[in-house]
């Protein structure tokens, strides 16, 4: 085996077994790190998507709450004017029984 040397005289990287070996971890380490890398994005990434839909999923349930507020707040509204009215009434209709003897008929 012939060894390369470089312009300086050193052996090529090719030719050094250490440093093949250190290549070699380092390769393997990138590897992993890239692998881990891809793995926590897409944990993340699915962890986002269902977020989103729980989001959305409340935004709905939202929607409808503010509509049945809405209605509840009507009916109360239509409560509060009857009972207006039949307080009304009752105050005609005591007004007109005040002076009078309660065993006339």
């Amino acid at each position: 085996m012939t060894a390369d040397f470089d312009p300086a005289g050193v052996p090529s990287v090719a030719d050094d077994p250490i440093a093949q070996s250190e290549l070699a971890v380092l390769t393997r380490r990138f590897e992993q790190g890239h692998e881990t890398t891809e793995r926590e994005f897409g944990i993340v990434k699915s962890d986002l998507t269902a977020v989103r839909l729980q989001v959305g999923n409340l935004a709905q349930k939202v929607s409808g709450l503010a509509e049945k507020v809405d209605q509840l707040a009507e009916e109360v509204r239509g409560l509060n004017d009857k009972i207006d009215r039949n307080q009304a009434q009752i105050v005609g209709l005591l007004t007109a029984l005040v002076g009078k003897d309660p065993d006339e008929s």
